[in-house]
């Protein structure tokens, strides 16, 4: 019978994480109105990596071998730092819902590194979904234009979800070796390590900020953060594939478009949308071949 129950169970962790990572985009665009992205970013790490650490210690986590430190570095560089930084100042001028779009292409990057750096073979129905992805990509991009300039925002949002799509590649060399949960644990310590450099504008910023408004970075570091990341651990252990949990990401950009809209009353645009699930459409076309393969 519990045997039965753990797709139920993987489903409604995933669902949980999904709901805490959309919940991430208004609430940081929300918090921008008071601190800087830097202090956002160490703010909300900061307490992620230590409520991470803690867990690690009470379920006593096997310490990562020596020459496997550099790797984990890497990911948490790539996969909390610097995703995160370029996130929280791209969406400082792009809205919740264009942004979630954006941060959402990152599995047309991976499947695109995977064929070109790793040389996965992959279908004619492959090529397709990422065309369809990327022409969504541009019609996005292109709602975010005034003249012929392009916003910043974008640009960084990009960038965002090109790095984590490399930190995903890194995480999967490293899930040979180690579970999703000490992989994700000692990415997030290491990229939690790296935000202290920007500590001192925090330790600044803190006294002129209502102490209400703290409430919502460490709504950031528990939930959408630690939390998020436990029960998305939690979610690909207990599935009968990583296919039935992964699937749930696509829901993150029309939930956050939701958020946004009742939290901050952002509205986006018709065009932004349709290329939104113009992404969306070609990431599941490009998804379901690889069940078939």
């Amino acid at each position: 019978m519990a045997h039965s129950q753990r797709p139920i169970r993987s489903a409604i962790a995933a669902l949980i994480t999904v709901v805490l990572w959309a919940s991430a985009f208004p609430a940081v665009k929300f918090l921008l109105d008071y601190y800087s992205a830097e202090s956002i970013l160490v703010f909300r790490f900061g307490i992620a990596g230590l409520v991470l650490l803690v867990v690690m210690l009470i379920t006593k986590t096997k310490m990562p071998d020596k020459e496997d430190l550099p790797l984990l570095a890497l990911a948490g560089f790539l996969g909390i730092f610097l995703y995160a930084w370029l996130f929280i100042v791209g969406i400082n001028s792009v809205s919740s819902g264009v942004s979630s779009f954006l941060i959402a292409s990152a599995p047309v990057f991976v499947t695109l590194m995977s064929i070109l750096l790793l040389k996965e073979k992959v279908r004619l129905l492959t090529w397709i979904g990422l065309v369809i992805s990327f022409c969504g990509l541009a019609l996005v991009t292109l709602t975010q234009m005034t003249g012929f300039a392009l916003n910043t925002g974008v640009i960084l949002l990009l960038g965002a979800s090109l790095s984590t799509s490399i930190y995903t590649i890194i995480q999967r060399k490293l899930t040979a070796k180690y579970s999703p949960f000490e992989v994700t644990g000692y990415a997030l310590v290491f990229g939690s390590l790296f935000t202290l450099v920007f500590l001192p504008g925090l330790i600044r910023e803190i006294p002129s900020v209502p102490p209400a408004i703290n409430l919502i970075p460490l709504y950031l570091g528990i939930f959408p953060a630690a939390i998020a990341y436990l029960s998305w651990s939690y979610a690909l252990a207990r599935a009968r594939s990583a296919a039935q949990v992964t699937s749930f990401l696509y829901l993150i950009p029309f939930l956050a478009t939701i958020m946004a809209y009742l939290w901050i009353g952002e509205v986006i645009t018709m065009a932004a949308f349709i290329g939104g699930v113009v992404i969306i459409a070609g990431m599941i076309i490009t998804a379901s071949v690889k069940k078939t393969n």
